[in-house]
């Protein structure tokens, strides 16, 4: 009897490639026990904080942006409207439903002054900063 080298995936490489599409379809196909939530870019000028969160195809009526107790509370629900003439999707993997996104502002924020601007899916929610939090130059005299 002759000794051979045992290879795993010598005999078996196609039922191991099945198996890993397998497990990367499942691993990347949306499910409805995770929610959705919409990337966010936030960033700080020298007079404002800047927050862009991009929606697409959501309508205006299905936002709400609220901000309580230094706390910007973006909340929606993105549809999927469903046609007679859709028919023979292979994949759905843009996520509907509805999300909730909660951003800390910091104390300097002038929370009186905020704006929100929504225009190509991108809602821009603008919030300036107090006179104090404004970074200045201060001169020193120095004598001699």
């Amino acid at each position: 009897m002759a000794i051979t080298k045992y290879d795993p995936l010598d005999n078996s490489l196609a039922s191991f490639r099945m198996f890993e599409d397998t497990l990367n379809r499942f691993l990347s196909e949306p499910t409805s026990s995770r929610p959705w939530s919409p990337a966010v870019d936030i960033r700080e000028t020298e007079n404002e904080l800047v927050l862009k969160a991009d929606l697409p195809e959501m309508k205006l009526e299905d936002l709400d942006i609220q901000l309580e107790n230094g706390t910007l509370t973006l909340k929606g629900e993105r549809k999927f409207e469903k046609s007679n003439e859709d028919r023979g999707y292979h994949r759905i993997e843009r996520r509907y439903g509805s999300f909730v996104r909660a951003f800390a502002l910091p104390e300097y924020a002038d929370a009186e002054k905020v704006a929100a601007d929504y225009k190509d899916g991108v809602l821009t929610v603008t919030v300036p900063k107090k006179e104090l939090a404004k970074p200045r130059a201060i001169k020193v005299n120095i004598q001699q």
